[in-house]
């Protein structure tokens, strides 16, 4: 689940395409719940960039409240901006198939009830971004 309107937002907004590059990776590269399990260095490789510069448009992008940090290499999206509620995990001969199904209303209640977050990743709202649009 994808918002079109923060797509739409976000090709507006970030002038440098390294920002729009780094959330299209983690959009294509998020886990049932939302979460994205990527080092800035692997980041940094796909995306053929200094990890330098990943962690500036990490920073940019966190402080807009699209993703936040979870952990070392685990990355939280925000819910209403991009959300993958399920996937299916293919089985091996070892292993069988799985399919992962995460509520997204149950990941938005955890969010906003832990306080250690900022406020605009437990109240999502893009309006700082339409603002300096205009």
């Amino acid at each position: 689940m994808d918002s079109l309107e923060f797509f739409f937002l976000i090709a507006q907004y970030f002038r440098e395409a390294l920002p729009l590059r780094l959330i299209l990776l983690m959009i294509a590269c998020q886990k049932a719940g939302g979460q994205i399990r990527l080092t800035q260095e692997e980041m940094a490789t796909v995306l053929d960039v200094p990890r330098a510069k990943i962690n500036e448009a990490l920073q940019e992008i966190m402080g807009h409240g699209i993703v936040f940090k979870v952990r070392r290499g685990v990355y939280q999206f925000n819910p209403p901006y991009s959300y993958r509620v399920a996937e299916f995990i293919p089985g091996t001969e070892l292993v069988e198939a799985e399919y992962v199904q995460v509520d997204q209303d149950k990941t938005i209640g955890k969010i906003r009830k832990d306080e250690s977050l900022p406020d605009l990743v437990r109240f999502p709202s893009l309006d700082h971004m339409r603002e300096a649009i205009e």
